[in-house]
């Protein structure tokens, strides 16, 4: 009985070292990227946007994402055009690729840009129902693709910044002026007030691009990462049609015109072939482009996205610039977490309050806020003894020789980036926001107080400590990463 226990430890133990080997084998030598990019424009019409029913689009829609892999470390960074990016979308797609390539599910990296112009999925409509397939099926096969495509390169990490089109949404209210909230009560900031009504931002800027820039081992332009802490755009052009009903069209926003002329400010006149590059979202949760405190001459449709995208593109030029030297075997390692948050409870008083704002008509409600409906209704659900307590969220944080990568399945404001780059223990850090999920918005706790709409219950759904808890453990996992 004991030399069949010993034989099949024997056996079990030289099968593992057979199997580390054969991984071993399988593993390419040195440092490997690859790109890819998928379009995923929609095809099927009417689709539906925010703005309602339409068969035009201004300009594609694409899933993109680089791959990254040095011996037994492995990371994949994605981005798609989309408002954000479920859970069950990302887990779906991640597992496909898995099944696929034998990457794990944990090396793997799906955001959303926040273009509100991208069509919605769904099972309510054949427009609907196409674009979901479609959004789903080019997420996976970006992934494949990506990973597929590996080959030798070298990698170089730098930044500049663009501080002229980044401005902070949240603003204090003069003395005699407060803004209602939808439970009838004074916030003392508000989100794009008129500038007659403010006084100063409530809150910092991030105005640096910072830039991932893959080559290959011949120095040809591969791949390109960039991330700036700036909401969408918009001002995209809308179509009058021959009833006069004016529709909406399709469009990925400044992240979109980036990606097309990024390759330009690399290649010159002659962009190089199969290179991918894309903008991905940083902690923008309280930053547009808007003009609070004195006026700005009228844009036509897009050219205000052509603007933002063509400075971030300098900017991104001018980093790639002062990279200096180029890593050939940089340290590639990735670490994920599942934190559990815990929702935000309502009091008994607040649900009584919400219950009696329920019973106004939509009029009544309306002139307290134009959200006091939803965020009573929001009030009473969260209240409810169903409701779940806590919600388990994916973070991750990513090594690329001395580059750090941390992400969050939030609209994250610009405070928690700005201090997860400062207690970083790496000299460059950035964060991807709506990344693995989208649960709302994410303030830290001193925004909580000042009030405002990126604060109310349902816009926010976990509690006041939440970007706290979540700082911790990617500095914790930034520390391992750091270790290796």
């Amino acid at each position: 009985m004991m030399l069949l226990i010993m034989n099949r430890l024997i056996i079990a133990f030289l099968s593992a070292v057979l199997s580390f080997a054969a991984l071993a084998q399988d593993a390419p030598k040195g440092f490997h990227a690859g790109t890819a990019a998928v379009d995923i424009s929609p095809d099927v019409f009417p689709m539906q946007l925010r703005s309602g029913p339409s068969k035009y689009v201004h300009d594609p829609l694409h899933v993109r994402a680089i791959a990254f892999q040095n011996g037994d470390g492995r990371a994949i960074i994605a981005l798609v055009d989309a408002i954000g990016v479920g859970r069950e979308i990302c887990d779906e797609a991640k597992a496909v690729a898995a099944d696929k390539t034998g990457w794990k599910p944990e090396e793997i990296l799906i955001s959303a840009t926040h273009t509100h112009t991208a069509p919605k999925g769904g099972d309510t409509s054949e427009g609907r129902i196409a674009f979901e397939k479609k959004r789903r099926a080019g997420l996976a096969e970006a992934l494949i693709k990506a990973i597929e495509s590996l080959e030798p390169a070298k990698i170089g990490f730098e930044s500049d910044e663009e501080p002229t089109e980044v401005r902070n949404r949240r603003n204090y209210l003069k003395p005699d002026i407060g803004v209602k909230n939808p439970m009838d009560g004074v916030d003392i900031v508000a989100t794009n007030a008129g500038r007659q009504n403010i006084t100063k931002p409530a809150g910092p800027v991030d105005p640096e691009v910072c830039v991932i820039d893959v080559r290959t081992k011949r120095g040809k332009a591969l791949g390109l990462i960039a991330n700036y802490s700036l909401h969408y755009v918009g001002g995209i052009p809308k179509i009058i049609e021959e009833n006069g009903r004016e529709v909406g069209m399709a469009s990925a926003d400044y992240y979109g015109e980036f990606a097309r002329i990024m390759p330009y400010r690399v290649g010159g006149s002659k962009p190089p072939e199969n290179f991918v590059a894309f903008m991905t979202n940083g902690t923008s949760g309280d930053i547009n482009n808007l003009i609070f405190y004195n006026p700005r001459a009228p844009r036509a449709p897009f050219e205000q996205i052509q603007v933002v995208a063509n400075k971030t593109a300098d900017a991104a030029w001018r980093a790639v610039k002062k990279i200096e030297s180029y890593d050939e075997n940089p340290t590639v390692a990735m670490r994920q977490r599942e934190v559990e948050l815990n929702y935000r409870k309502p009091s008994e008083a607040q649900v009584s309050k919400a219950l009696e704002l329920l019973k106004l008509t939509r009029k009544e409600q309306d002139a307290i806020n134009g959200r006091t409906g939803s965020v009573a209704n929001n009030t009473v659900k969260f209240a409810a003894d169903d409701h779940p307590r806590t919600e388990p969220v994916i973070i991750q944080a990513v090594r690329i020789g001395e580059q750090a990568v941390v992400t969050m399945p939030f609209e994250v404001l610009v405070e928690i980036g700005l201090e997860l780059k400062e207690k970083s223990p790496f000299p460059k850090t950035f964060t991807i926001s709506l990344a693995n999920g989208g649960y709302g918005y994410l303030p830290p706790p001193n925004q909580h107080k000042l009030g405002g709409y990126e604060t109310w219950l349902g816009t926010s759904r976990f509690e006041e400590n939440s970007s706290d808890i979540l700082i911790k453990n990617l500095l914790e996992m930034l520390t391992e990463l750091k270790a290796l």
